[in-house]
């Protein structure tokens, strides 16, 4: 899958767990470790869970298995690693703490 089907499929399937003010961040010329950050939050560690494992499982089925995914203990805030995408997903508060927005924006 290429980075911007990824993308677009990481977008949509983490709309289906209602994750919240979601943004993509294209670091191509920025990084040569990624193509893409996609940003969102939960409502709580529940929620920001739920939203990394759906994705995750949904792309796996989809064959683009993810390359690590770290943080699901805590739950504030988990990454996913897609190579070409990785998806942060986050609550409010690590979020505004971190401001990856801004570091990467």
């Amino acid at each position: 899958m290429q980075a911007e089907a990824l993308r677009d499929f990481i977008l949509d399937k983490a709309d289906n767990l209602k994750a919240r003010d979601i943004r993509v961040i294209d670091v191509q010329k920025k990084s040569d470790i990624t193509d893409f950050l996609i940003i969102c939050s939960g409502t709580s560690t529940t929620h920001v869970r739920s939203i990394a494992g759906h994705v995750a499982l949904e792309a796996k089925k989809a064959g683009h298995a993810a390359l690590g995914t770290e943080g699901e203990k805590d739950g504030e805030w988990v990454l996913v690693d897609f190579g070409d995408v990785i998806l942060h997903v986050m609550q409010d508060d690590i979020r505004e703490f971190y401001q990856l927005e801004k570091l990467w924006g």
